[in-house]
């Protein structure tokens, strides 16, 4: 990015060059003085149908629809997640989009950034050195090795190391064991994104459970006492980063938790910062309506005191055909017969996200290889329904194939038909909670409790039955199986349960979720430079 272009990018959204602070060439990180301005900007949160192998677009649709606007002449700018390190080498690939809509600098943002993730892994990493000093050192605190709950935390997937033991040596103190989690599936990454500010992070920090005392004491981060040293390691993290897209619109990056274990979206901040910069802001929420957009609604939403005026619920040919019976390797083929039988589970998310009184426009993202016939297919369904609708090709023609769904986001917004209520509040307890959104998010029949689950929710204390429910839930199915598809008849599952304190969360932990991801086979890692 030239000097120029980022002197007409800071213009476009009325900031002055003191109000950044340059990161590189390509990015640049925004002085939190700028949200001083007034809250103004339309919230669009894009979300989408169950994901599939066959890939629904929903990056490069919010990529797009910013493209979009921004064409259109309105003032836009796109918010959204930092891509984790892991998936980058996994199996997903990169977070920048697609096609001809992508955030650049796209490799310096698919690795290291400007260092957010890395700041993160680092304060995580220092609370778990701290708690084993204060057990070698046989502090005051006298915890308990065995009690220790607090994992260490790396930007990378490696399967190795879900189940450590530490201090195998005799001069390091007593074994126990630990654990490592995925830096986007850390506790401390899901409060980076739910603090306002910096001291709000710091609270939050310190209010997370690491251990047990010898006499069965909560051990607190703010035991440790190392406040101060925390603040040093995050304080320019918390500053979002300004990038842009491939065609010039702006776009805010900042925070990446993870949707299938932690709420999957940006940052508190950086969504506030801006709303008030801009007067369309889009926005994703990772995975499907009933993992990231949910909790978006039921968690996000409360804490920042904003919601979404507009869901965009994008949807693919290729993805229907699969939840309608198609064979991965036979999508090819033209089959209306199969991507109609996969019509419930659209129709299944555009009810979602109607339950909480939003407005919903679907995003057909159109691939070069779909087939026209297809298509009119889908169309006519919708039409049917009296489901809004826009058929999106800014994969293949950027922000041109994104105006439609440009000019029917404006209007519908300009409607103000929103009427936003979550689905689930405080004034329910914790096993309402859970039903709630199994019932209405997930379309199950009920919930199942494992006996030891039963125990733990009856032993709460009456400041984790206000703790927000995040259910940690495959992102592949409505249910907790993974391999079901479509809109299958199902009874959750609950297995397992954590309490985050810091978070504010109270985890059920359904079906085979893991903190700490594993390579596949093949590792994107090898294809690189190929």
């Amino acid at each position: 990015m030239s000097q120029n272009e980022l002197e007409r990018i800071l213009a476009s959204l009325g900031l002055s060059p003191e109000e950044v602070l340059p990161y590189g060439r390509e990015c640049a990180k925004l002085d939190l003085d700028a949200g001083k301005r007034p809250r103004r900007g339309k919230l669009i949160l894009t979300t989408a149908i169950t994901p599939t192998k066959a890939g629904e677009g929903k990056t490069t649709t919010a990529i797009g629809l910013a493209d979009g606007l921004y064409r259109i002449g309105k003032k836009a700018l796109a918010c959204l997640r930092e891509p984790s390190m892991g998936p980058v080498f996994g199996l997903k690939g990169g977070g920048t989009g697609g096609g001809k809509e992508r955030l650049l600098p796209e490799e310096e943002i698919n690795l290291h950034f400007t260092g957010d993730i890395h700041a993160l892994t680092s304060v995580n990493n220092l609370i778990a050195a701290m708690v084993d000093n204060e057990i070698f050192q046989d502090s005051p605190l006298d915890i308990d090795p065995e009690s220790v709950v607090f994992p260490r935390a790396l930007d990378m997937n490696d399967r190795s190391l879900r189940h450590i033991e530490t201090c195998l040596g005799e001069k390091e103190g007593p074994r126990h064991f630990s654990s490592f989690v995925i830096t986007a599936a850390s506790e401390l990454m899901a409060i980076f994104c739910l603090s306002r500010d910096i001291e709000d992070f710091l609270d939050r920090t310190e209010n997370i459970l690491v251990a047990k005392s010898r006499q069965g004491k909560d051990i607190l981060v703010k035991d440790l006492d190392i406040r101060e040293a925390i603040r040093k390691l995050i304080q320019k993290a918390l500053l979002p980063n300004l990038v842009r897209t491939s065609h010039g619109t702006p776009a805010i990056l900042h925070g990446g938790p993870f949707a299938n274990i932690a709420h999957g979206t940006n940052s508190i901040i950086a969504s506030d910062l801006s709303l008030r910069l801009a007067d369309y802001v889009v926005t994703e929420a990772g995975f499907g309506s009933d993992l990231g957009m949910e909790k978006y609604l039921d968690i996000v939403s409360p804490i920042q005191g904003f919601s979404p005026d507009l869901v965009i619920l994008v949807c693919s040919v290729r993805a229907l055909k699969l939840h309608g019976g198609v064979a991965f390797e036979n999508l090819q083929e033209k089959d209306c017969e199969s991507l109609e039988k996969g019509i419930p589970n659209l129709l299944f998310h555009v009810q979602n996200a109607r339950q909480y009184g939003l407005p919903v426009l679907v995003c057909i993202n159109r691939f070069p290889t779909d087939d026209k016939t297809e298509i009119d297919c889908l169309s006519a369904i919708l039409e049917e329904k009296g489901i809004p609708f826009s058929l999106c090709t800014s994969y293949e023609d950027g922000p041109e194939g994104a105006l439609d769904l440009a000019q029917k986001t404006v209007a519908i917004l300009e409607k103000n038909e929103k009427d936003f209520h979550p689905i689930v509040d405080d004034s329910m307890d914790v096993f309402e909670k859970i039903e709630t959104i199994a019932r209405k998010a997930y379309g199950a029949d009920g919930v199942i409790y494992d006996e030891e689950v039963l125990k733990r929710l009856h032993a709460i204390t009456e400041e984790e039955r206000c703790f927000h429910v995040c259910i940690s839930k495959t992102p592949t199915s409505l249910s907790d199986d993974p391999k079901r598809l479509n809109v299958p008849r199902h009874m959750l599952h609950v297995k397992d349960l954590r309490l985050f304190h810091g978070a504010g969360f109270l985890v059920p932990l359904t079906g085979s979720i893991v903190t700490m991801p594993g390579l596949p086979k093949v590792p994107l890692a090898k294809r690189m430079g190929r």
